[in-house]
Protein backbone atom coordinates (compact mmCIF):
# COMPACT_ATOMS: atom_id res chain seq x y z
CA UNK A 1 0.00 0.00 0.00
CA UNK A 2 1.05 3.43 -0.71
CA UNK A 3 0.58 6.36 1.40
CA UNK A 4 -0.51 9.13 -0.90
CA UNK A 5 0.71 12.42 -1.29
CA UNK A 6 -2.22 13.99 1.13
CA UNK A 7 -1.44 11.32 3.64
CA UNK A 8 1.81 12.36 3.54
CA UNK A 9 1.58 15.82 4.27
CA UNK A 10 -1.14 15.82 6.23
CA UNK A 11 0.36 12.80 8.34
CA UNK A 12 2.61 14.09 11.77
CA UNK A 13 4.88 10.98 11.07
CA UNK A 14 6.38 12.58 8.37
CA UNK A 15 7.61 15.51 10.78
CA UNK A 16 9.12 19.43 9.54
CA UNK A 17 12.08 18.70 7.95
CA UNK A 18 15.22 19.70 9.26
CA UNK A 19 17.19 22.26 7.44
CA UNK A 20 21.12 23.48 7.28
CA UNK A 21 23.26 25.24 4.35
CA UNK A 22 23.86 22.15 3.16
CA UNK A 23 21.50 19.72 3.15
CA UNK A 24 17.50 19.01 4.59
CA UNK A 25 16.91 15.60 6.41
CA UNK A 26 13.16 14.36 6.97
CA UNK A 27 11.81 11.76 9.52
CA UNK A 28 8.91 9.21 8.36
CA UNK A 29 7.65 6.91 10.65
CA UNK A 30 6.35 3.59 8.44
CA UNK A 31 3.53 1.17 9.35
CA UNK A 32 4.59 -1.88 8.00
CA UNK A 33 7.44 -3.89 5.38
CA UNK A 34 7.84 -3.99 2.86
CA UNK A 35 6.07 -0.04 2.58
CA UNK A 36 6.51 2.32 -0.57
CA UNK A 37 6.30 6.18 0.73
CA UNK A 38 6.22 8.49 -2.13
CA UNK A 39 8.63 11.38 -0.89
CA UNK A 40 9.14 13.24 -3.88
CA UNK A 41 7.18 16.28 -2.70
CA UNK A 42 9.56 16.43 0.25
CA UNK A 43 12.33 15.72 -2.24
CA UNK A 44 11.15 18.54 -4.23
CA UNK A 45 10.57 21.18 -1.80
CA UNK A 46 13.98 20.49 -0.61
CA UNK A 47 15.46 21.44 -4.07
CA UNK A 48 13.67 24.62 -4.26
CA UNK A 49 14.69 25.41 -1.10
CA UNK A 50 18.24 25.30 -1.53
CA UNK A 51 17.56 27.61 -4.38
CA UNK A 52 19.78 25.60 -6.97
CA UNK A 53 18.84 25.82 -10.55
CA UNK A 54 20.96 23.27 -12.22
CA UNK A 55 23.19 20.27 -10.03
CA UNK A 56 21.71 17.54 -8.35
CA UNK A 57 20.16 16.17 -5.68
CA UNK A 58 21.11 13.28 -3.61
CA UNK A 59 18.26 11.63 -1.93
CA UNK A 60 19.94 9.31 0.88
CA UNK A 61 18.67 6.68 3.05
CA UNK A 62 20.43 6.61 6.75
CA UNK A 63 19.74 3.16 7.09
CA UNK A 64 20.80 -0.46 6.07
CA UNK A 65 17.15 -1.66 5.69
CA UNK A 66 15.70 0.98 4.42
CA UNK A 67 15.91 2.03 0.72
CA UNK A 68 15.91 4.48 -1.65
CA UNK A 69 14.24 4.30 -5.60
CA UNK A 70 12.79 5.75 -8.70
CA UNK A 71 9.62 3.72 -9.53
CA UNK A 72 5.91 4.00 -11.01
CA UNK A 73 3.15 5.13 -8.42
CA UNK A 74 0.84 2.69 -9.43
CA UNK A 75 -1.17 0.70 -6.53
CA UNK A 76 -1.02 -2.53 -8.43
CA UNK A 77 2.72 -1.97 -9.55
CA UNK A 78 2.98 -0.95 -5.41
CA UNK A 79 1.57 -4.86 -4.64
CA UNK A 80 3.47 -6.82 -6.85
CA UNK A 81 6.22 -4.90 -6.25
CA UNK A 82 5.90 -5.54 -2.47
CA UNK A 83 5.18 -9.11 -3.15
CA UNK A 84 8.44 -9.58 -5.01
CA UNK A 85 10.79 -8.12 -1.97
CA UNK A 86 8.63 -10.98 0.35
CA UNK A 87 9.73 -13.77 -2.19
CA UNK A 88 12.83 -12.80 -3.00
CA UNK A 89 13.89 -12.86 0.57
CA UNK A 90 11.70 -14.61 2.57
CA UNK A 91 11.22 -13.79 6.59
CA UNK A 92 10.54 -17.36 7.48
CA UNK A 93 14.21 -18.96 6.44
CA UNK A 94 17.62 -19.11 8.05
CA UNK A 95 19.82 -16.77 7.97
CA UNK A 96 23.09 -16.82 9.56
CA UNK A 97 22.62 -12.93 10.83
CA UNK A 98 19.17 -14.05 12.80
CA UNK A 99 21.35 -16.85 14.38
CA UNK A 100 22.54 -15.05 17.55
CA UNK A 101 23.93 -18.38 18.93
CA UNK A 102 26.83 -17.81 16.27
CA UNK A 103 26.70 -13.83 15.72
CA UNK A 104 28.54 -11.06 17.61
CA UNK A 105 27.80 -8.53 18.69
CA UNK A 106 24.02 -8.89 19.55
CA UNK A 107 22.87 -5.33 20.13
CA UNK A 108 20.34 -5.22 22.73
CA UNK A 109 17.01 -4.37 21.11
CA UNK A 110 18.37 -6.46 17.64
CA UNK A 111 15.48 -7.83 15.26
CA UNK A 112 15.45 -10.49 13.27
CA UNK A 113 16.48 -8.82 9.74
CA UNK A 114 18.65 -10.61 7.96
CA UNK A 115 15.70 -10.64 4.63
CA UNK A 116 15.67 -6.93 5.18
CA UNK A 117 19.10 -6.57 4.88
CA UNK A 118 19.58 -9.12 2.06
CA UNK A 119 16.29 -7.17 0.38
CA UNK A 120 18.31 -3.72 0.68
CA UNK A 121 21.31 -5.34 -1.32
CA UNK A 122 19.10 -5.59 -4.32
CA UNK A 123 18.14 -2.02 -3.93
CA UNK A 124 20.12 1.20 -2.62
CA UNK A 125 20.63 3.68 -0.49
CA UNK A 126 20.60 6.34 -2.38
CA UNK A 127 19.68 8.04 -6.11
CA UNK A 128 21.14 11.27 -7.57
CA UNK A 129 18.88 12.70 -10.05
CA UNK A 130 19.68 15.89 -12.26
CA UNK A 131 17.84 19.07 -11.03
CA UNK A 132 16.95 21.60 -14.08
CA UNK A 133 15.51 25.02 -14.16
CA UNK A 134 15.20 24.76 -10.22
CA UNK A 135 13.05 21.09 -10.24
CA UNK A 136 13.74 17.91 -10.42
CA UNK A 137 14.60 16.03 -13.96
CA UNK A 138 12.14 13.01 -13.71
CA UNK A 139 10.15 10.95 -16.07
CA UNK A 140 6.49 11.35 -17.35
CA UNK A 141 5.74 8.70 -14.21
CA UNK A 142 9.19 8.72 -12.00
CA UNK A 143 8.45 8.89 -8.35
CA UNK A 144 11.06 8.37 -5.00
CA UNK A 145 10.05 6.02 -2.40
CA UNK A 146 11.60 5.57 0.38
CA UNK A 147 10.98 1.64 0.88
CA UNK A 148 10.36 0.27 4.31
CA UNK A 149 12.69 -2.83 4.21
CA UNK A 150 12.53 -4.07 8.27
CA UNK A 151 9.84 -3.04 10.39
CA UNK A 152 7.48 -0.14 10.95
CA UNK A 153 10.19 2.87 12.89
CA UNK A 154 10.99 6.14 12.32
CA UNK A 155 13.57 6.64 9.42
CA UNK A 156 15.79 9.40 8.11
CA UNK A 157 15.83 10.49 4.56
CA UNK A 158 18.88 13.06 3.43
CA UNK A 159 18.48 15.11 0.48
CA UNK A 160 21.56 17.36 -0.67
CA UNK A 161 21.63 19.65 -3.73
CA UNK A 162 24.86 20.61 -5.61
CA UNK A 163 24.72 23.31 -7.90
CA UNK A 164 26.20 23.43 -11.39
CA UNK A 165 27.25 19.19 -11.17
Amino acid sequence: MVRSLELLLQNPSAAEPRRTKQRTEFVFKTEYAPQFIDITAHVQSAVRDAGVEDGIACVFSRHTTAAIVINENEPCLIQDMEDFLRRIAPEGIYYRHNDFSIRTPILVDESLNGHSHCCNLLLSASVMLPVEDGELSLGTWQRIFLVELDCPRTREVSVKVLRGC
